[in-house]
């Protein structure tokens, strides 16, 4: 999943950044209202987390500006304005969550997993296909009842191609799921996750579309 942290304050941002990571999400860090409301402009996000007190832009302002271009990416505002006004505002304004610093990185990942789950119209904190079970709050695997061992790369591509079954996508919106801005990026590296996952699940698991990118087609009734 493909979060954007806008976040000026560089100990905190450092903190979200470095513990956000290892669990699989690929995060973008900006730490300024204008660069991110540009950044939200012209490219695709899965979640923001978003600071309201921002230099150059403050972050109800980048949140309306969102909104109006029809942007329905999901919102987590993150900040230390604690009164219920700016609750209230932040909400109204097409925020999906609010939290107020200090907080705990184990709420903030249950609190993204819940928006996430959410946006896609998902009941089942579980994805289930077949015989493969994926827990993302737990981050593991089952596949014909037996635990996998899965790198969070793989893991994060699998929840990826379960969360959109039937839906082609394309090589860069999978390479931008995985990789934020800052990792460097074999040419082939998508391609090698993707194998991997082929022969643990079987090779027709993922198609090829030619021209396009890849799918997990639907499951047969």
């Amino acid at each position: 999943m493909r979060l954007l942290l806008v976040e000026d304050d560089l100990d905190l941002g450092d903190v979200l950044s470095r513990g956000l990571t290892p669990l699989g999400y690929a995060v973008d860090w900006l730490k300024d209202g204008e660069s991110a409301n540009e950044a939200l402009r012209n490219e695709s996000f899965d979640l923001v987390i978003l600071d309201l007190g921002l230099p150059k832009m403050d972050g109800l302002q980048v949140l309306e500006n969102l909104r109006a271009r029809g942007s329905k990416v999901p919102v987590l505002i993150l900040t230390a304005r604690e009164n219920v006004e700016d609750r209230v505002k932040g909400l109204d304004e097409g925020a999906d969550d609010y939290m107020v610093k200090p907080f705990d990185l184990d709420e903030i990942c249950a609190r993204i997993r819940a928006i996430h789950r959410r946006s896609s119209d998902r009941a089942d904190p579980k994805l289930t296909y077949g015989e493969i079970i994926v827990d993302p709050a737990a981050h593991t695997v089952s596949y014909k009842g037996e635990d996998l061992n899965i790198p969070r790369r793989e893991f994060s591509l699998l929840q990826k191609l379960l969360e959109n079954v039937g839906r082609a996508l394309s090589r860069e919106a999978l390479n931008q799921s995985l990789y934020s801005w800052d990792e460097d990026v074999d040419s082939n590296a998508l391609e090698v996750h993707i194998h991997n996952l082929r022969k643990k699940f079987g090779s027709t698991f993922i198609r090829t579309i030619r021209g396009v990118g890849y799918m997990v087609e639907k499951e047969q009734k």
